[in-house]
């Protein structure tokens, strides 16, 4: 059994999307503080493995705005609580630099305790909040290439093309060729 250690339900159900056998697991881990999403996630996943035998995965999503040298990053979640979607946009418009990258690292560890990663980037610009705010930071990433923002697309829309579905994506693949 594959187990996804996350409190956020929503996380879990778009993993779950891909991962139709996967199943949550609530464990509160404590979180380093780090700008490198991998070294975050290789901490919880020692950490969980201190409470939890088997098979699992760890997540982390950052934010990260070019015109800031890639803050705030793992951050974000801390930015949006103080500022807001609008707030964060904000902060890249009085750089003018909207250029930002959207990058999950997926942790994985198996049966014999070895760790593997995988990682997902979307390159995408702020913009003025737009869409519904379901998710997080949604309403101000616009992929490149797209007009929409994640807030204004399709749940199935975002997952084809999400950085954690492309995370994901290699764990599956990985997961099948193992």
């Amino acid at each position: 059994m594959l187990y996804f250690i996350t409190g956020n339900e929503k996380k879990f159900l778009e993993v779950k999307l891909m991962l139709p056998e996967i199943e949550q697991l609530h464990i509160d881990l404590p979180e380093i503080q780090s700008t490198d999403g991998r070294e975050i996630v290789e901490a919880k996943l020692r950490e969980a493995s201190n409470h939890h035998e088997g098979e699992f995965i760890v997540e982390d999503t950052g934010l990260y705005l070019k015109g800031l040298n890639g803050l705030p990053g793992p951050f974000i979640k801390w930015f949006l609580d103080k500022l807001g979607t609008e707030g964060v946009y904000k902060l890249a418009e009085k750089i003018g630099i909207f250029e930002a990258e959207a990058k999950t690292v997926v942790g994985y560890l198996d049966k014999n305790k070895e760790m593997y990663f995988f990682e997902g980037i979307i390159v995408g610009d702020l913009v003025p909040p737009r869409g519904e705010k379901i998710f997080g930071w949604d309403p101000i990433f616009k992929p490149k290439g797209d007009d929409r923002t994640f807030s204004e697309m399709s749940r199935e829309q975002k997952n084809e093309i999400s950085h954690r579905m492309l995370a994901i994506g290699k764990l599956k693949e990985f997961l099948t060729n193992k």
